[in-house]
């Protein structure tokens, strides 16, 4: 495993970590879903063994991620391992309980003490603004800034972060939030963040902000796992069933793009792994990746696939036949 400091944020991951939303299971979020369908315990559990055993240090989660499943499977890994030697990181923002906006500072609070629980830990190493809505004119943006910074100065929290969905919102809200690291979505089916007018690369680079990517797998659209001819069908609770990239026609689309990826890096999951991977950790020395997974042979898979970089013209190669 290879491991790359997140920035001037003072931790360093391994450069492919992992990502929990998976195993926290189906789930809803006012009548849509947002989980994932298809994950057993016992086997996210041996996926989160084996990432530890490989090497990987970091592990992502989020309270509304199965309504905190995920973090209570995160939870049951971490009495089995030493805490000093894993990086945890979760989120607040899109579970609001009765509270009018997630961000108001006492559903902050109570979120972040459910999820010591959920973790059983007395710590986070990175405590994520998992959005970017803070209400109507940012009403609740300084209140939330101002409790998750005490969180940090009572020891509880190591590291902010701040998730959204675009450049501008970025720019807009972490002056205030003050984050030391950023998550994003990046992949090399959607490269929102390569335009020069709205690089975030490179606007972390000049901010020393670490970068983790999300999504890098594409939900495995990347990995040609799909058949174009027998499309998926996706579980209650499953947030892939709504969306339209899963169609017979998008998957058709793809699959000759894929074929070309195969004839240069190899045709085995692997080689689709380490091509997806590599291409989002290309960006920049301070990201790293978060894919997800639900069983050990995923975790291992994902894994291998560290250190072995691309080239710059692989990566120029991968851009022109996935973006054409």
């Amino acid at each position: 495993m290879e491991y790359r400091d997140l920035g001037q944020s003072g931790l360093t991951v391994s450069e492919i970590s992992v990502g929990c939303w998976a195993i926290g299971g189906p789930a809803w979020r006012d009548g849509n879903p947002v989980g994932w369908s298809g994950a057993d315990d016992e086997q996210s559990l041996a996926g989160l063994r084996k990432a530890f055993e490989l090497g990987i240090n970091h592990f992502d989660s989020a309270d509304v991620y199965g309504d905190g499943h995920s973090e209570r499977m995160v939870g049951r890994f971490l009495k089995e391992v030493p805490r000093e030697q894993v990086v945890i990181a979760t989120k607040v923002g899109w579970f609001r309980g009765t509270a009018e906006n997630a961000f108001e500072p006492a559903h902050i609070r109570h979120q972040f003490e459910q999820s010591l629980v959920n973790l059983g830990t007395d710590y986070v190493d990175i405590y994520y603004f998992h959005n970017s809505n803070f209400g109507e004119n940012d009403a609740y943006l300084e209140g939330a800034a101002e409790v998750v910074h005490r969180l940090k100065e009572e020891g509880k929290v190591r590291v902010v972060g701040q998730s959204t969905y675009s450049y501008a919102d970025f720019v807009r809200v972490c002056p205030v939030t003050r984050p030391g690291v950023l998550q994003f979505h990046y992949n090399a089916l959607t490269p929102t963040y390569d335009q020069p007018d709205g690089d975030l690369f490179a606007w972390a680079e000049e901010q020393g902000y670490g970068m983790v990517l999300f999504g890098p797998l594409g939900q495995g659209l990347l990995l040609d796992k799909y058949d174009p001819e027998n499309p998926p069908q996706f579980g209650a609770g499953d947030m892939r069933g709504p969306r339209g990239r899963f169609t017979a026609d998008k998957l058709r689309a793809l699959k000759p793009k894929l074929a070309r990826l195969k004839e240069r890096f190899g045709s085995a999951t692997e080689d689709l792994v380490r091509v997806a991977l590599q291409y989002c950790l290309a960006r920049s020395p301070h990201c790293c990746v978060i894919p997800g997974f639900k069983n050990a042979r995923q975790v291992e898979s994902n894994a291998a696939a560290a250190g072995k970089p691309l080239t710059d013209d692989d990566v120029a190669f991968i851009r022109e036949v996935l973006q054409d």
